[in-house]
């Protein structure tokens, strides 16, 4: 897999393009190759370049999975679950709309069937 992604990321560097690179977590041994080729190939990178990379916090704020100097030339956005049930819960039902229950031939069941 690192392969491909190194390739893909200097095509779309000369070419201009997104790249996804997802679940960098996982590749803790090749990251810092890739922080590497970011530097790079960013010196002179097609100004439609974007690179996006997803990857989860380590489970102890005492590890690392990422390097710390990607982490700071980088712009940032966490996605956090809530703490509680509750506001998970509410979480849950906000990605569905009064419609897709209305929509429904036995919304109640529906209901039921989601969330039990």
């Amino acid at each position: 897999q690192e392969a491909p992604a190194e390739a893909i990321v200097k095509r779309f560097a000369e070419e201009g393009g997104w790249v996804m690179l997802q679940n960098c977590h996982l590749m803790s041994s090749w990251v810092p190759r890739l922080e590497r080729l970011l530097e790079v190939v960013s010196e002179d990178a097609h100004e439609d370049f974007r690179c996006f990379i997803s990857a989860e916090p380590p489970a102890m704020a005492s590890m690392r999975n990422m390097p710390e100097s990607l982490m700071q030339s980088c712009i940032k956005v966490a996605n956090e679950a809530p703490s509680d049930v509750q506001s998970n819960l509410i979480r849950a039902w906000d990605n569905f709309s009064p419609a897709t229950f209305e929509s429904c031939s036995k919304p109640n069941e529906m209901k039921a069937c989601l969330f039990s």
